[in-house]
Order: C-alpha cells, then sequence, then structure tokens
C-alpha cells in the first residue's frame, strides 16, 4: 500500500502523470552511503520537495454544441469555453451575430469524436451556473486558442481566470494580421468612441484618447468625455499598468457597452481590451 502511494508521489515529483493523485507533502533524506530516498513521512535531515504537477484534465463526453463557445455534455451540464467569446447565435433572447454561424459549426466539425478534455481553471462556474474550462481534443488540440486562431472568437479573459492569456493573445493577433475570420467583417471594425451611442448589441471595438482618470470605490475610470468611460474594478488594477499612463494616449477599447440614460461605459476586466494606438 505504502509502496503504491509512493509510486504516485514520485509521478508527480518529476511530472510524468498530470491526473496523480496529489499528495500533501513529500521528503527527500539521503543516508550515510550517498543513497537518496523520498517518504510522505518526514525523518531526521529530511527536505520537503516541491511537487510540480501538469493541471489535471478530465475526459467527458459531449452531447451536442449548443453555439461557438459553449458545449452541452452528456450529463446536461453546460461548459462555456474559457478566455473566448464567439458571435451570438440566433435564439428567443437574441439575434444572430455575423460570424455566429460559421464559429459553431467549425466547432461542431472539431467535436465530431464527441470526446474532449476539460480543463479547469480557480472559478469553476460562472453565475448561469455553466462550467467554465479549457477545452483539448483528444489529439491535444486546444480548442479554445484554435478558435481564436482562426479569427471565429475574440478574447474574453476574466480574472481570476487567466491560465493560458500570453498564448490565447498571441492567437488572436495572428488571425488579427491576417485578417481572419471576424476580423475582416464590417461589423467589427473599430469605430470612434464619440459613436459608442450608435453602437449595437454585441461585443464592440471603439477607439478614443482618455482625458482624465477618476477613481471610486469600486472602480478606476478613464474618461474620454462628461459622458463616456471605461471602468476597472478596483480588484484587478494589479493586472494593470499604471492606468493613469493611458492618459492622453490613444487607445482601442474592446468589449460590452452599457448605458445609464445619456451615459455610456464599458467594463474592462483584462489589459488585452486595451490596446495602444
Amino acid at each position: 500500500m505504502f509502496r503504491s502511494k509512493l509510486i504516485r508521489l514520485l509521478f508527480l515529483l518529476f511530472g510524468l502523470a498530470a491526473t496523480a493523485a496529489p499528495a500533501s507533502e513529500i521528503y527527500r533524506s539521503i543516508d550515510a552511503q550517498g543513497r537518496v530516498t523520498y517518504s510522505d513521512t518526514p525523518s531526521v535531515n529530511a527536505q520537503p520537495v516541491k511537487i510540480i504537477g501538469q493541471p489535471s484534465r478530465q475526459l467527458y463526453q459531449v452531447a451536442r454544441v449548443y453555439d461557438g463557445d459553449t458545449i452541452i455534455l452528456e450529463d446536461k451540464k453546460q461548459v462555456r469555453l474559457l478566455g473566448v467569446n464567439t458571435p451570438e447565435i440566433e435564439s428567443r433572447h437574441r439575434s444572430e451575430e455575423p460570424g455566429g454561424i460559421a464559429a459553431k459549426k467549425w466547432l461542431q466539425n472539431q467535436l465530431r469524436e464527441r470526446q474532449v478534455y476539460l480543463e479547469f481553471d480557480e472559478v469553476r462556474r460562472d453565475k448561469y451556473k455553466r462550467l467554465l474550462a479549457h477545452v483539448f481534443l483528444p489529439n491535444g488540440k486546444h480548442v479554445n486558442l484554435a478558435l481564436l486562431e482562426n479569427g471565429l472568437a475574440a478574447i474574453s479573459i476574466i480574472p481570476p481566470n487567466g491560465r493560458y492569456s500570453d498564448k490565447l493573445i498571441q492567437a488572436q493577433q495572428y488571425a488579427e494580421k491576417q485578417k481572419l475570420g471576424i476580423w475582416s467583417m464590417p461589423e467589427y471594425q473599430s469605430r470612434p468612441i464619440t459613436e459608442i451611442a450608435n453602437h449595437t448589441k454585441g461585443w464592440q471595438r471603439f477607439t478614443g484618447t482618455p482625458v482624465a482618470i477618476r477613481k471610486s470605490r469600486k472602480f478606476t475610470r478613464l474618461l474620454f468625455n462628461d459622458k463616456i468611460d471605461i471602468r476597472v474594478a478596483n480588484s484587478n488594477l494589479k493586472l494593470f499598468p499604471e492606468l493613469a499612463t493611458y492618459v492622453g494616449k490613444p487607445l482601442e477599447v474592446r468589449g460590452w457597452v452599457s448605458r445609464n440614460k445619456d451615459h455610456y461605459t464599458m467594463l474592462i476586466q483584462h489589459p488585452s481590451a486595451l490596446i495602444a494606438r
């Protein structure tokens, strides 16, 4: 029993098994003859060893694809793909957005074998009780990243879930440079932020130069004028450069617009949604 447990611990130690059972501590000791041994029980002169393991991935069966960034498992659970947002498809609650059907069809084609590995981040469910995950095919293909790489989605990183953010950003930059998918569509081209009142619903791109900064208890805001701003939750400020450095510099802002009477704002949750121009 002890030997099998120790073997599992050693697999974790050397990163050979991504799904091996975790151990709280493992100790390394050297005897008088120079022999190295490992144990889960501390002994005299034994040193604790940091266990380095890969993120755990679990195999699931897919029942169907709901849209370009949401799948339904056989147990009826919904899975929202982390770090990406695809255009909406038509439903009872919203109209179809350009590119939504293309993203859904692409995802259906990718998941023909109906098996995926899910990898979770810090927060496992959203406010709608959907699972939040990075999706991998049995051959190792990272579906979230591939959606971005093909121009079928835009980055949508919501802290504290930020795993693979650098790779996702690089994938989007590639698609944008190549003008793939949504990056070639007129509906998703950037517009002056002064036209924000004429925006359509959904994910948008605006350009403008913030002229001032204002901080409140919950948010720090970059002001474009007295009617338009973008806001960052103070709890997320550590992810950003000092916001004051954006003042007076041309920016592209990406995300969703909120309106309160004649005031317009956009909640920015990650630096990937603010691009210096």
